[in-house]
């Protein structure tokens, strides 16, 4: 007859095994956890996964790193602080990832970078372009690859200002993101142009704009130019609305990432035409590291890469790079090893700032125009992020030491 002893010792063996394959297991590989707003913003965050999927696979195929093959355990945040936190935890005591990556909306990369602040984890910030989570509200452990809101409108306000334009709406998603935008837009087209007016302001719910309203509302103030910060399904809405009213026919438009394929391709044939905006035009950039990117994305998807694709490959990368410097995975290390880390991307070599933790990332600017029945850039440029960034002495103001 079995006695209880006897059970209670092949259970104590079979858990210690069962302990050790998975000790072993753990061993063999890197896991990163990964948060977004997946089902929230599926136009951006869909390619965005591809981004980093074929970033991961390329990784590996190269024998991964630190002899070790990286892993990438996703959650979705359902586009709330609150599900963010929840699902950073359970990746940290569930999944025991050793770092962080991701965030979309801006309120949500808030919550993500302080709650790596708080646990000391490493986070890199992808997407989120909040100037917070770099400036006001950084610390040493989030990094941010994408260029900031205040960067993207840098390099859109000399091209506002050369319309000499007096009279200007502003419309914007009415949470941190796009208040923002405005606010800088404001503050450097006020600095290059004083006689500038702001004669109108439509701060729509984020996901739900009422486009005739917004609509009907600028065109009753007779503005000469608008300053657009709307996307997705609102940056629909409004062009569509717009259109129909005459809204954009004698009037200038200057657009934050309405060129980005994920949202000009939806709107295909009704794209609007001579905005100023910044985007992606992967179908005709000609740079080697563009054209290898994309071939490598086009072979594994056959789909044409959009700019979720190149944010998401980017961090992937950053990620293993970041992990070959610190030659480690530990937190301390690789926010250390983060400074002054060089990447090559499909826009080319980026750096993350020591001063910030912010990448030198940059993006095109260009004009819209609809070719072959679909939204295209035109008479674009590509503005390096590392020229549009405020002084080392205003950024000290701007950020709490870490």
């Amino acid at each position: 007859m079995t006695t209880r002893a006897g059970w209670i010792s092949r259970l104590t063996v079979s858990t210690l095994c069962s302990f050790a394959a998975l000790s072993a297991s753990a061993q063999q590989t890197i896991k990163i956890g990964e948060i977004n707003s997946y089902k929230a913003q599926p136009a951006f965050l869909g390619p965005y996964k591809n981004g980093w999927n074929l970033a991961l696979e390329q990784v590996n195929a190269a024998g991964g790193v630190l002899g070790k093959q990286l892993e990438v355990v996703s959650r979705d945040d359902n586009g709330n602080p609150g599900d963010t936190i929840r699902a950073a935890q359970e990746l940290i005591a569930g999944e025991q990832v050793q770092m962080l990556f991701g965030g979309f909306l801006s309120n949500t990369g808030l919550a993500l970078s302080d709650f790596a602040k708080q646990k000391k984890i490493f986070f890199l910030a992808a997407e989120p372009l909040t100037d917070k989570i770099v400036w006001a509200d950084g610390n040493k452990y989030t990094y941010r690859l994408r260029p900031s809101t205040y960067m993207q409108v840098a390099m859109l306000v000399p091209e506002a200002a050369k319309l000499h334009k007096k009279r200007w709406a502003l419309v914007y998603p009415n949470y941190e993101y796009g208040q923002s935008a405005v606010a800088t837009f404001k503050k450097l087209l006020t600095a290059a142009q004083p006689d500038v007016q702001f004669v109108v302001e439509q701060a729509t719910p984020l996901g739900k704009v009422d486009a005739g309203a917004v609509t009907q509302a600028i065109a009753d103030a007779k503005p000469d130019a608008i300053f657009n910060v709307l996307f997705g399904a609102d940056l629909g809405k409004f062009v569509r609305e717009g259109n129909t009213r005459g809204l954009f026919k004698d009037t200038s438009v200057v657009s934050l990432l309405t060129g980005e394929p994920d949202y000009l391709d939806p709107l295909g044939a009704e794209a609007p035409t001579g905005w100023i905006v910044t985007g992606y035009p992967w179908y005709s950039i000609d740079t080697a590291a563009n054209k290898k990117f994309v071939d490598a994305y086009q072979a594994k998807y056959h789909d044409y890469p959009r700019l979720g694709s190149v944010v998401g490959y980017s961090a992937l990368m950053s990620i293993a790079d970041g992990i070959k410097k610190a030659g480690s995975t530990d937190s301390d290390k690789l926010a250390a090893a983060f400074k002054g880390l060089n990447v090559e991307t499909p826009f080319g070599p980026i750096v993350y700032r020591p001063q910030d933790n912010q990448s030198t990332m940059g993006a095109y600017v260009g004009v819209t125009a609809v070719k072959d029945g679909k939204g295209v850039m035109t008479s674009y440029r590509y503005i390096d992020g590392a020229s549009v960034q405020p002084s080392d002495a205003e950024v000290r103001k701007l950020r709490p030491a870490d």
